[in-house]
């Protein structure tokens, strides 16, 4: 039997996992609404996080597909799977065009060799123009030092929502076999000698309660049983022995026990707790090492402590040091882009590292909903020192606005030492690419969508690590802090929403030093919003209004991560999200300053 293994890859949002889903649909291995987008975060959010891997049957040739994350934060997730297949289709949104995750996807693939397929898909939209598409692609490749095979790029138009692929334009609009047709023509089939001894690579990791640590791998030759004994060979040259205790292989997105697995076959190996990313399983302790698998280092950091705060203990299940550090060792298994340090000074703190807000935001909600409470410092850059150099991440930003709005997102990303690169006006709106440290970044994505008032797009992606700039301040909005407990009254938000803006409905019950909002002059107040209105025995015509609170700025893990400032904690239940000050009494906060 045949194998076909290819990956989809694309910007975010630009369809596909939708397409995916259409094709395991089509071919019969699924039914219904079943989509590969199945954690609860993803559904929620209508985006990849995870790479997820499925098979399919058409005409006799089995295609394995690997779906992957589209958000710059999972750009690990893609490196490791560009190097277990043979093809990729490079989905790109008809109307947006290349985007600056479709470069970082396609840069990759060009690099391994691969020759993608081009799906443009989403032709359906009012704005779509399938033809400049095709040539902004065509542009990208050239650009990224394409081939001639590579430029030579077969493609074909898609509406992933329908279902319906044509290799024409304006070909019937009938399903997916021109699609599924155009893989079996142009992605190679999978080889390697089924006698030669067993080699295979991890290009991912699963964790099963009862069979522990499970590896996806590549088989890339011989034939292998279950029982069967293998050595796990790691780059810094250990070498490890293990048993295979059992074997998997993938059917529609559903994982199937198998004896045996032979060249070509995606699959899932259980009995090494030892084995990692890029390790090399063989048969034979003499084979080569291959080739191995980077992924990229973090860039943010931020320390994760238990919560301390008056509230603590009343909505999680898991509040004790030891019950945090578990589950985030557990993380570490399968979270290969994450970092934790242990061994910090106090036994109540972990550091953890991360590609960006998002991938940390996600493991705290994930966290959060398994019952855990934690609170987390502001995110912090982590700095690198190259040839004696202080060096720090730097990002491409490429935002679409509206034109009227552009000269405002130019200023605000100017004083965070974003520098213009490019612009390019098309159908009333502006596309600017910047380039700037990540640390302009923190904060500013909340505001950008106030700035543009929701109609903008901001994404961006990590480039590599530059000089140290100095003259960069993140500017953080005053807080407005509660300076008793009590339960909020309607009647002092009315009086305190004048000053800022707040981050609680009335009724909320507080604790002093909790943060209950931000003051417009950025100055820092401290204020009672338990305080209600004086009453007397006089009754006064006219006097009495009614209260019209303006509806709050209710947190969330990500929003919260962008606004703290350096002094603050984010408390996280799985319940609630509040900030709070470090100290939390208005003397100790003042020692502080001074003492700074």
């Amino acid at each position: 039997m045949e194998i076909r293994n290819i990956a989809i890859i694309a910007h975010v949002d630009h369809g596909k996992t939708t397409l995916t889903d259409a094709i395991l649909r089509q071919t019969g291995v699924v039914e219904g609404t079943v989509s590969m987008d199945s954690n609860a975060l993803e559904q929620e959010r209508g985006i990849t996080i995870y790479s997820k891997n499925a098979a399919t049957m058409y005409k006799g040739t089995k295609i394995n597909i690997v779906d992957t994350p589209g958000h710059a934060d999972f750009g690990s997730e893609v490196e490791r799977v560009l190097r277990s297949i043979d093809s990729v289709l490079l989905v790109v949104d008809a109307q947006e065009g290349p985007m600056p995750q479709t470069r970082f996807v396609l840069k990759k693939s060009l690099a391994l060799g691969l020759r993608p397929i081009l799906v443009i898909n989403k032709i359906d939209k009012p704005a779509a123009d399938a033809l400049r598409t095709h040539d902004e692609v065509f542009e990208l490749f050239a650009e990224l030092g394409a081939t001639n095979e590579q430029l030579d790029f077969p493609y074909i138009y898609c509406i992933g929502r329908e279902g319906v692929a044509m290799r024409n334009i304006d070909d019937e609009r009938k399903d997916l076999a021109p699609l599924l047709d155009l893989i079996l023509e142009h992605v190679p089939p999978a080889t390697g000698d089924a006698n030669a001894p067993f080699l295979a690579q991890p290009f991912n990791l699963a964790y099963d309660t009862f069979m522990g640590r499970l590896a996806i791998v590549r088989v890339y030759q011989g034939t292998l049983s279950v029982g069967a004994n293998l050595f796990v060979k790691k780059q810094s040259g250990i070498i490890s022995k293990g048993k295979v205790t059992k074997l998997f292989v993938f059917h529609g997105m559903s994982r199937v026990e198998t004896e045996s697995i032979t060249p070509g076959d995606i699959a899932i190996i259980a009995g090494f707790a030892d084995v990692y990313i890029g390790d090399t399983i063989t048969a034979d302790e003499n084979a080569p090492l291959l080739h191995a698998i980077a992924v990229d280092e973090p860039t943010i950091e931020l320390t994760f402590l238990v919560n301390s705060s008056p509230f603590a203990g009343r909505e999680g299940k898991f509040v004790t040091s030891r019950q945090i550090r578990e589950r985030l060792e557990k993380e570490l298994e399968v979270n290969v882009g994450l970092r934790v340090t242990f061994d910090t000074e106090s036994a109540e703190e972990f550091n953890v590292a991360g590609r960006g807000e998002l991938h940390i935001g996600i493991l705290l909600e994930n966290m959060r909903r398994e019952g855990y409470e934690l609170q987390v410092s502001q995110p912090r850059i982590i700095t690198k020192d190259v040839d004696g150099i202080l060096c720090e991440p730097f990002e491409e930003i490429t935002v679409d606005v509206p034109t009227d709005m552009q000269g405002m997102v130019i200023e605000h990303l100017g004083t965070r030492g974003a520098i213009l690169k490019t612009l390019n006006l098309r159908n009333g709106h502006a596309f600017i690419v910047f380039e700037g440290p990540s640390r302009g970044l923190f904060g500013y994505r909340s505001k950008f969508m106030i700035d543009t008032k929701g109609e903008g797009i901001l994404v961006s992606r990590i480039l590599d690590y530059r000089p140290y700039m100095n003259n960069i301040e993140r500017i953080e909005a005053g807080a407005m802090t509660s300076q008793v407990a009590g339960k909020v009254l309607a009647y002092s938000l009315d009086n305190l929403q004048t000053r800022g803006t707040l981050y609680i409905p009335a009724n909320t019950e507080v604790y002093e030093g909790m943060v209950i909002g931000n003051t417009s002059r950025r100055e820092q107040m401290t204020v009672n919003p338990t305080k209600g209105k004086n009453l007397t025995n006089v009754r006064a015509s006219g006097t009495d209004e009614a209260i019209k609170l303006t509806p709050p700025l209710l947190l969330t893990i990500e929003t919260g991560l962008e606004i703290m400032a350096h002094d603050e904690y984010l408390e996280i239940t799985p319940k609630s999200v509040r900030l709070r000050k470090k100290y939390l009494k208005e003397h100790e906060r003042y020692k502080q300053k001074k003492g700074a």
